[in-house]
This record gives C-alpha cells, structure tokens and sequence, in this order.
C-alpha cells in the first residue's frame, strides 16, 4: 500500500493531504469515541478518523501501529485526540492490563499542566469517571490521575528532561516540534519491556533548527521521502500511523481552498480556525511563518541554508543603527506583489549595520517611497539590480530625477557572496527583523554562469526581496564609501 496524497477538494470533511497507515482489521477507535462521546466529548469527523486509525489492531489484537503521527497546524483540535485517546486508555484499554501507565510529555510544563487540565475536566465532570479514580495529583511536576485498578496517566515536560527513561504503554509526545534527539533515544528503547506499547507524535510542522530534526525524520517515512535527493523512494513503514493535514507545498498562500485543506477544523462545527482569522495572520506575519504555522508548508532544512542560522541570530542587535553616510537598494519579487527597501551603514564599532526600512505589497507605493528617502538622508547611492524585475522602475525614478545605481551579473553575484561573508565573519549586524530572518532562512543558491558565482534564488511561495534589498544596499554601501570613517553627529533612526 503506498501513501495517499488526496486531491484538492474543499468537502465538509477535510481529509488529510497525506495519509500513510498499516491495514488493520479492526479498530478500538469507535470504542473510545462512543465513551468520548458520552461524556460530553463530541469528536469532528477528521478527528474520528485520526482516532480510529491510530487505534487500529492487528489480528493479534495488537496496535497496528507501534508510531502514530498528527501533523496539523495549531489550534485545529489535536488536543481532541490525545483527550479521546487517554480516556479510552484509561477506562478501557487498562482493565485488560496490570499497571498500565500512559505518560503524555510537552515541550513546556504549562503545555502538559493545561493538557492535564483538560483531561480532568472530563473525568471530574462524570459521575461514573470519578468514582474510577483512587488519586488525583496536582502537584507542580507530578500532575497525574490514577485509577483504582492503578492504571496511570501522567503529564510531564520534556525540559527539564522529564520522563526520560519511563518504561509505560503510551507515550505522547505533544508539540513535537520541539523534540531534542536525547529524549526519544532515552525513551523508545524503555517501551520494549511492555507488552503492547504505542507513541504518539502530534504537533503542527517543525522549524528547520535541531529541535524539528526528530519529527522531521517521522514526516519523511510518513511522506515515504528519501533522505537525499536523488536516492530511492523508501518502502511504506510498516510500523508508522502517519496523518498529515497540509497544503501543498508550492501553493499561493492566499488559496482560500489550500488554508482549509491544511485546517481541517476550519469546517468543523467550531468553524476555528475561520478564515476570516487567517487572512489577519496572513497580514502580521512573515511568509515563511504563515506557509508553515497555518500552512503545513516546511520550511527548507536548515543544512542547506546558505547562512547558518544560528551564526545570523548571533548577528542580531535590535538597538543597532548607522551613522551617516548610508545607502539604500531596492528590490521587487518576480511577480510584483511585494518589494522592499533596505538601508545600510556602519556603525560607531566599525560594523556593517543593514535594515529593511519598508516592506509592502504591490509597487506603486516604492517610487515615491525612494524619493522620500533620497530627500531627506542624501545616500551615497540608491541600487537595484537592473536585471530583475526592480528594473522595471528605472525609467520612473529618471522621470523623478533619481539618481539609480545598478549592478550587473558579476556585481549581484560579489553582493551576495560579501553579504554571507559579513555575517560569517562578525562584521555584519541586522535588528532582528522577521522579514529578513524568514527570508535568508528560505533563500537558497542559484548559479551565475560558470564561474563559480552564484546570486540568491527566490522560491515560490517566498517573498526574498527583505534579503536581496538588504544584500544590495551593503555592497553598495561598501562600494561607495570604502574605509570611510562614518559622522558620528547623524544617526539613522527608521
């Protein structure tokens, strides 16, 4: 059986993009809903079908899945999930076990208290639950319940190094975006002693850092993904529960049908997250956040960014501000939907300051935008690389009378490779901008010619011009002013 990957359809269910599971010849999900169900705990219908593949049985009577997977992006109801399956697992699934022991871990202590919280609810809330229950510990690190038979589910954060080690039933790993390599090397190894283990994995899609690498890997054998490009396709894993609700990775972010695609619990009864709430996160976030907090869409693994990460964040100072003289560079993305105006100078520690002093869709606002700027500062020069579509702008700027300066192949390509040589040298220091941020951490290489230089290649659904303005404005900066000793009586402020 191979991975599903479903058609782009806006049903009034919303089935996941990708969908990879073991056959199983009976499922204890219908179980656990009806007993959710009864207490007050109404499932969605994508939820219920997440539940009911994550408890499908062998004909052992087996978990079909020894890892179940739930990639959704936040606040879509994965919580709904873990709270079926733990009530199941406790007034249920335990009966049949001596000293069953489930233990559900986050990334934060208040992650795992407000989960804890939530199962509470429904067990002190139902007469015939809590009559089950022999202790209830609320305790700051110990929050649990135990049942009479001594079946326990425990919540515990992963921070501190909590449950590592355990040896229990079922282990949850919530907000596995965030889940260092250390806790599941001491953890999955600990199931082995118990008859009939089961891990669940949920979380919305990782970042590109160390802490996603782990959930990274379960997306690939879920997606049945090689691990380099070029290598063949892995077989299906055998072993692994795998739902992903997700749009597809080259989609237009501003796809109504793509946002409910990768939000299931957006035509859910609840309606949430609404459109109406995404069109506001599209607005107060970078791209590369909204593509992957409310799209599902990976950002590109951190080892083939161009910049170490780390190293750029190292570089952030958000208090840095040139002194005069300053340059300014432009650019517009490829389809003219968006473009951005960078400043660059150094500061009184002789390091290379650069800034993005204006993002905005469309570009009928830049022209008069630059004017304003060239006005009021006097830059040593104003750059855009006449090649792209920012050149498009030049015979507006000549009928203003600004003066534009404009590179050339070579020139773009020397811009880029200084640009990551400032940063990788200490020489170079940024505010912190998520704009810019997002963008280098997007940004990947493209060739120029033959001879070995290369310029920053723009992606689909990633709006670079932050970066390229930036990347422009210090080599222009650079160019024009040399070793130039900055006026320190006149500081840029934007």
């Amino acid at each position: 059986m191979s991975v599903t990957i479903s058609p782009l359809s806006v049903p009034h269910v919303v089935a996941p993009r990708v969908r990879s599971v073991p056959e199983y010849s009976f499922t204890s999900g219908v179980e656990a809903l009806e007993l959710a169900e009864s207490v007050g705990l109404v499932a969605d219908d994508w939820q219920a079908a997440v539940v009911s593949d994550i408890l499908g049985e062998d004909e052992q009577g087996k978990w079909a899945s020894f890892e179940s997977a739930l990639i959704v992006p936040r606040q879509n109801g994965k919580g709904t999930v873990f709270e079926i399956v733990q009530l199941a697992d406790l007034f249920l699934f335990s009966f049949s076990q001596r000293d069953f022991l489930a233990i559900h871990t986050a990334h934060e202590m208040k992650t795992a208290q407000e989960a804890f919280r939530r199962l509470l609810f429904w067990v002190e809330n139902t007469d015939w639950l809590r009559k089950k229950v022999k202790r209830v510990a609320t305790a700051h690190g110990e929050e649990g319940i135990e049942l009479l038979n001594g079946a326990r589910q425990r919540f515990l954060a992963r921070t501190n190094g909590s449950g590592r080690g355990f040896s229990c039933d079922r282990l949850g790993y919530d907000e596995a975006y965030n889940l260092p390599e250390e806790t599941v090397a001491a953890s999955l190894p600990a199931l082995s002693a118990r008859p009939n283990p089961s891990v669940i994995y949920a979380s919305s899609a990782p970042r590109s850092d160390q802490y996603g690498l782990v959930l990274r890997r379960v997306m690939r054998r879920g997606r049945q993904e090689p691990e380099h490009p070029g290598d063949d396709v892995p077989a299906k894993d055998k072993h692994l529960c795998y739902n992903e609700f997700s749009a597809d990775p080259k989609a237009d972010l501003d796809d109504e049908a793509e946002r409910v695609r990768a939000n299931p619990g957006s035509m859910s009864a609840r309606g949430v997250p609404s459109l109406e709430y995404m069109e506001k996160e599209r607005a107060g976030m970078s791209e590369v956040a909204f593509a992957r907090e409310r799209m599902g869409i990976l950002d590109e693994v951190k080892g083939s960014a161009v910049v170490d990460m780390f190293t750029w964040a190292e570089c952030g100072d958000k208090l840095s501000s040139p002194l005069d003289p300053v340059a300014f560079a432009l650019d517009v993305n490829p389809d003219s939907s968006f473009a951005s105006i960078a400043i660059a100078g150094r500061r009184a520690d002789g390091k290379i300051h650069t800034e993005v002093v204006q993002r905005e869709r469309g570009t009928g606002w830049i022209v008069d935008r630059v004017e304003e700027l060239v006005q009021k500062w006097s830059p040593v020069s104003v750059t855009l690389d006449a090649i792209g579509p920012a050149g498009a702008l030049l015979p507006w700027f000549a009928e203003r009378n600004v003066e534009v300066d404009v590179v050339s192949m070579a020139q773009y390509g020397q811009a880029c490779q200084g640009f990551k040589s400032m940063v990788d040298n200490d020489q170079l220091r940024h505010k912190d901008q998520s704009g810019l941020t997002a963008a280098l951490e997007a940004a990947r290489k493209r060739p120029l010619g033959d001879s070995g230089a290369w310029g920053w290649h723009r992606r689909d659904t990633t709006d670079i011009t932050p970066l390229v303005a930036a990347t422009l404005a210090t080599y222009a900066f650079a160019r024009s002013t040399g070793s130039e000793k900055p006026n320190d009586s006149r500081m840029f402020v934007f």
